[in-house]
């Protein structure tokens, strides 16, 4: 959070420049009252502006100038040219900087050296002043919010797991109007259980996440010997928040993993009510968050290249909001619906990550089978949940995030009619209940599928952009050939072009053949006719096909 600085003050002088002007005067000042009066106008400016002390924002000036990293109480010294021991006087100052966030310490057990963040410097270069956020008269959102910077400074060790349990205490004890205070309150946890289950809570709110690895988790300990006792109650299913069913193992196929954890579905229901997650106990749905996808280059056709670029046009977020505000107007329906329909390989989900990468929007990756539960009634449970959670999605992020039903056949086909068995009709509601949220869409909803032969009309119908993905052109063919193998010549690349008529997947396939037989055998000088081996390989539909049985 920031603030900037008045407009009176910021025509006189901006924060930087009274920086400077006061880290000019500083130096071998040994903090005089001469030097206190002759840089007063500079120093009350920052006092000021940050919330601190007059003493706290010369300290403050002098670790921007021997730092922004690795500042420590030498430096200080040598600067204001006091000895070792009176600079030490200053400890409480720098320690209220720490808890100011103008300052952090580079490793909590060591509180020698101290950093600038990061997020305090941009807000100077933007004269700007870094504010912490509100802690009280908060809602949950607005809670989780603060517990997610509280979280990342743990893991920056910007904060202590000390420090954060204290402030954990103050926290739940100002904001008594919010029910997951309240909860936590009630529970009567000790201060290290407290922050752990905290912890699980905000990994499930902030980041989606809850499938918990003690990776996750070690930052809430004081020490090593400490994580390693809680690791082994865990791992026993001894430790407290076990006994008390707040989390639990994760169990595939009936197998107990003693190295992963999560809320309990009771947990969730009673601590995160607010929050509104539907959370089921089966993972239908996976968030990918835009920062982590790898950029790629597509080659497509001249048509399906000009329709992503319209999509991509239409999901940049200024040309989005627009165009939602313009259909709200005359009453349409806002909600975005594409299909990507065409044959294996052609780059239908790869297409959806570039556009999510180019305009800043997560991805839901819905996990199709897993919705599919072997339970009658548990899918139209899981489908509810996944929209349930999307819409908490949208209500969270910056900008829209992407719902991906990748290879949808399963859900979108044709509906039975005169269905009669349990498992016609639970699929038949199933996808009544997609059509029903297709319609009351608030968001981007995108379906990739191989079949579009087998597409429901009352989907199709539902889906404002239809892409159909082609093989690639020859010409396109010999882009993807380069772009994956860049030492083959020219020539070597439009033969292979010409004499396989392959998608962007298989020929991405036998790249990986390639470089896997480059690391195995080395370099091979005679690359085309390697290739062409692995090609044939990949044409299994051209083989001789074996006749079975009689």
């Amino acid at each position: 959070m920031a603030t900037t600085i008045s407009k009176k003050n910021k025509k006189e002088m901006t924060l930087l420049q009274a920086i400077e002007r006061v880290v000019e005067l500083a130096e071998d000042s040994k903090m005089s009252k001469e030097f206190m009066k002759k840089a007063k106008t500079e120093i009350q400016l920052l006092a000021n502006s940050f919330g601190i002390t007059e003493r706290q924002a010369v300290l403050f000036c002098i670790c921007m100038e021997k730092g922004p990293r690795r500042v420590d109480y030498d430096d200080l010294a040598s600067y204001l040219n006091l000895n070792k021991i009176g600079v030490l006087s200053y400890a409480s100052d720098i320690d209220a900087l720490v808890r100011r966030r103008l300052l952090k310490f580079r490793d909590v057990k060591d509180e020698d050296d101290f950093d600038i963040p990061t997020a305090v410097i941009r807000c100077l270069k933007h004269n700007e002043v870094y504010q912490l956020p509100k802690r009280t008269g908060l809602d949950c959102a607005g809670l989780f919010d603060l517990l997610n910077l509280w979280f990342d400074d743990l893991n920056d060790d910007a904060i202590s797991p000390f420090e954060l349990r204290e402030e954990l205490q103050l926290l739940f004890d100002e904001n008594p109007q919010v029910g997951f205070a309240q909860k936590m309150k009630a529970l009567n946890l000790d201060s290290d259980d407290q922050l752990l289950l905290t912890l699980f809570c905000h990994l499930l709110v902030n980041k989606d996440d809850d499938d918990i690895r003690f990776s996750q988790i070690d930052d809430v300990f004081d020490s090593q010997g400490d994580f390693n006792a809680a690791k082994g109650d865990l791992r026993a299913g001894e430790h407290c928040l076990q006994k008390r069913r707040l989390i639990e193992h994760i169990c595939e196929d009936g197998i107990v993993n003693v190295n992963r954890y999560k809320l309990t579905e009771d947990a969730k229901r009673d601590l995160l009510a607010e929050m509104k997650l539907h959370v089921t106990a089966e993972k239908i749905a996976d968030v990918v968050e835009y920062e982590q996808l790898t950029q790629k280059q597509l080659f497509f056709p001249k048509d399906i290249q000009r329709q992503v670029e319209e999509l991509g046009s239409f999901l940049q977020s200024e040309n989005y909001q627009r165009i939602q505000d313009r259909m709200k107007e005359k009453g349409f329906r806002n909600g975005f619906a594409c299909l990507f329909y065409g044959a294996p390989g052609t780059g239908k989900t790869e297409t959806v990550y570039q556009l999510a990468r180019q305009t800043g929007r997560n991805i839901m990756v819905v996990d199709v089978p897993q919705i599919k539960s072997k339970w009658v009634g548990e899918s139209e449970k899981n489908i509810k949940a996944l929209f349930d959670r999307y819409r908490e999605q949208v209500k969270r992020a910056k900008l829209t995030p992407i719902l991906l039903f990748n290879e949808a056949d399963a859900i979108i086909g044709i509906r039975k009619n005169g269905a009669s068995s349990a498992v016609d009709k639970m699929e038949n509601s199933l996808q009544n209940i997609i059509l029903q949220e297709m319609e009351q869409l608030d968001g981007i909803m995108i379906a990739t599928t191989n079949l579009q032969q087998n597409l429901d009309k009352a989907f199709e119908r539902r889906f404002l952009y239809k892409i159909k993905f082609d093989k690639p052109t020859e010409e396109a063919r010999a882009h993807i050939w380069q772009s994956m193998i860049p030492e083959l010549g020219e020539l070597d690349v439009h033969t292979l072009a010409s004499k396989y008529d392959f998608s962007g997947g298989q020929i991405e396939n036998i790249a990986r053949h390639y470089a896997i037989d480059n690391i195995l055998h080395g370099k091979n000088e005679d690359v085309l006719p390697m290739l062409i081996r692995h090609c044939d390989n990949e044409r299994l539909d051209e083989k001789d096909k074996r006749k079975i049985g009689f």
